[in-house]
């Protein structure tokens, strides 16, 4: 009986053991919350709204998984001054989005605080004038982001972060799904990392580079540490005297001031695990009415400012340098100078750092930026002019209204970068060797912000890392394997933010409108390999290419069309339309050749549409060497042109005003209108405007070449 009573018991207890599991499958089940979609897109930037739509648009089940509460990364986050490059490769839906800007801001009610007419804000030019809008305020690219999620009705979960540890599931070289930190499992046939940190691919298992790779590395000339580089004016030698980095100045014994690093920079051309400062893009305003004074932060320091106070006292006044304005009365507020608003230093972990730490540098970088607008409204250090400048601007009310009225997202300059099938390098970008197949282009200037502040051999302090070069011969293609990682790695995974490139590359490519084009680009890939039953290593590019192109994307741009003229062909420093011109007002573009040759890819006319008084061009050009120059400018000729463009041409010591009569071709390509004699490094600043008498003004080229 016992026995009997025992093996029941026995059978009785695995049923319900059974039982038990069954029920801890199910609930654990419910607890994941599974989804299942055609293409995962992790991310909220810029790049993951694009692709989502391209992808609906193609047919995909697709969602968004965002960490982010607001969509749009740096687009919708501050970054309102658009690094746009030539906007004539611009294509796709990147484009779109800043059409649809352009078409916001034609609606009076999106004006509440300045009038369409009062708005002089410097443009970036496009192809036909303005018909894309580059500059805009935080709150109307959130809007556009928000307006294409419910236009093609993309499920989005907001909040939900990638359980780095064990988040990710693969089959051998496929991702089955990644796991939330909430228990949400979203299950694919493809997967995209559209974070700027590349958290998804590293989580992947596949391969990725952080900091700054060796000239060596893929053989170019501006990688690796750049010790005596001194580009832009983000460094101490555009400071009149050499600045102490000491408490006492000159007494290395009394220790370091603040946000200055004690360790050796490292050798020229070497590889470091530094990485370019981050800052948040700043929407400030200056209109009363919709202003809060700069608070106080939480752990604000004053001490931290104390190298901004030794470079005010030695005369620099550019601290509204880069206040660069935006609609309704506001600012993108980028850093500008050898102390401002780039945390130079403090972010060297924060790629591969946990959420924690992360919202930590997060939260320090916002400490240090509100603090230095505090301290310059309040410390009686601070040059009584600038103070008093100061005090006129604030945070927004209408803008980050659930985050404090300031942007949730810090500027993630460069973080993790792939290391995938191909690897784009200056060597690209420069046209030194061909890049194959491409899937969308680049043009903005290699650029990188500074990596480190130090201390010099001799004991001044300086900024390391800021470069500025130009992109040789215009636009450069982007690799379609650059998006995807090694084939042994990862088959069904795209990356178009953190795409598979050098430091140097990244310094260009980094830019919202190509992650936007990327994005799109990604997704079609996708969408096309699931089409065919392919994998995207082995899917035709052809096939690819039509259906990009078909989509509006800008694969090949030539080097110069007929009529125009190559830099190299002229001495001297040669600047040329778009990538070195300031306009305001409307402009055109043209390439035609009637009134004679141009530089480069075209020339810029005044828009006769337009309030004449509203439209100029300015281009500043910088003398290498002390000695005389002659000041020239080109300009396509013909009888539709102005005979009374005025032209203002301002040095350190003087002004001087000139006319130029652009019915006449000039005796050589460059119209002598001044002869200017300069010091080393001396700025020549020169203003053209459009006269008021119903004919064209023409902008083609600058330049300024040495006579003795």
């Amino acid at each position: 009986m016992n026995i009997l009573y025992q093996i029941a018991r026995k059978r009785l207890n695995q049923i319900l053991a059974l039982i038990l599991a069954f029920s801890s499958v199910f609930h654990s089940a419910e607890a994941e919350e599974a989804y299942d979609y055609d293409l995962v897109i992790y991310g909220g930037t810029s790049a993951a709204v694009t692709a989502a739509v391209q992808a609906k648009k193609m047919g995909l089940r697709v969602v968004i998984v965002s960490p982010d509460k607001r969509l749009g990364g740096l687009s919708s986050g501050g970054l309102g001054r658009t690094d746009a490059g030539d906007p004539r490769v611009i294509g796709g839906l990147s484009r779109e989005f800043y059409e649809r800007l352009f078409q916001y801001y034609q609606k009076d009610e999106n004006w509440k605080f300045q009038k369409r007419s009062e708005f002089k804000g410097k443009q970036q030019a496009s192809v036909e004038a303005t018909d894309m809008a580059v500059l805009f305020e935080p709150k109307a690219a959130l809007k556009i982001f928000e307006d294409y999620i419910e236009e093609f009705d993309i499920p989005v979960f907001k909040d939900e972060w990638l359980n780095r540890e064990s988040g990710v599931r693969k089959d051998g070289t496929e991702i089955i799904s990644i796991k939330t930190l909430s228990g949400k499992v979203f299950k694919g046939k493809h997967f995209m990392d559209t974070t700027y940190e590349g958290d998804l691919l590293a989580s992947a298992g596949v391969s990725y580079h952080i900091g700054r790779e060796s000239l060596d590395t893929y053989g170019e000339n501006w990688n690796g540490v750049q010790t005596g580089v001194l580009h832009h004016r983000h460094h101490f030698g555009i400071i009149d005297k050499p600045i102490s980095p000491y408490v006492i100045p000159g007494d290395p014994s009394s220790g370091v001031l603040p946000r200055i690093s004690t360790d050796h920079p490292g050798i020229k051309g070497e590889e470091d695990n530094r990485v370019q400062a981050y800052c948040f893009r700043m929407c400030l305003t200056n209109v009363p009415e919709n202003r809060i004074p700069f608070p106080k932060p939480n752990g604000y320091d004053p001490t931290q400012y104390e190298l901004l106070v030794r470079i005010y006292d030695a005369g620099w006044r550019e601290t509204f340098g880069r206040f660069d304005a935006v609609q309704n009365g506001k600012t993108d507020t980028n850093n500008h100078g050898p102390f401002s608003f780039d945390n130079i230093g403090y972010n060297y972990d924060y790629p591969e750092a946990s959420y924690e730490r992360r919202k930590e540098i997060i939260e320090e970088h916002k400490t240090y930026q509100l603090g230095m607008l505090y301290f310059i409204c309040h410390d009686p250090r601070v040059p009584k002019e600038t103070q008093e400048e100061m005090r006129k601007w604030g945070l927004p009310k209408d803008e980050y209204m659930d985050t404090e009225n300031w942007s949730p997202q810090l500027y993630i300059r460069e973080a993790r970068r792939m290391v995938g099938e191909f690897v784009m390098t200056e060597n690209e970008l420069q046209k030194r060797v061909e890049t194959p197949d491409s899937v969308g282009m680049g043009s903005y200037g290699i650029d990188s912000h500074n990596v480190q502040r130090y201390i010099t051999p001799e004991g001044y302090v300086q900024n390391e890392g800021d470069i500025g070069v130009s992109i040789a011969g215009g636009p450069y293609k982007i690799a379609y394997k650059s998006l995807l990682p090694k084939a042994e790695e990862c088959t069904n995974l795209t990356v178009p933010v953190c795409v598979s490139s050098s430091h140097i590359a990244f310094g260009s490519i980094r830019m919202e409108p190509v992650f936007m084009l990327l994005g799109q680009s990604a997704a079609t890939a996708s969408a096309l390999a699931i089409q065919k039953a392919t994998t995207l290593h082995d899917l035709d590019y052809q096939v690819l290419r039509e259906r990009l192109e078909k989509d509006g994307q800008v694969l090949n741009f030539e080097e110069l069309p007929p009529g125009g003229r190559k830099l190299s062909e002229f001495t001297g420093i040669v600047k040329d339309d778009f990538r070195h011109f300031d306009f305001e007002g409307k402009w055109k573009f043209s390439r035609g050749t009637g009134g004679g040759d141009f530089l480069g890819q075209g020339y810029y006319y005044s828009d006769l549409t337009e309030d004449a008084s509203s439209q100029r061009v300015t281009v500043s050009l910088e003398a290498p060497e002390a000695g005389d120059y002659s000041l020239g400018m080109s300009y396509s000729a013909g009888s539709s042109r102005s005979k009374l463009v005025p032209v203002s041409i301002s040095t350190a010591n003087k002004t001087l005003d000139t006319v130029v009569d652009q019915t006449l071709r000039a005796d050589s390509f460059f119209k002598q209108i001044a002869k200017l004699t300069l010091g080393e490094g001396e700025t020549v600043k020169v203003t053209v405007t459009r006269p008021e008498d119903g004919k064209h003004t023409i902008v083609d080229g600058f330049q300024l070449m040495k006579t003795n």
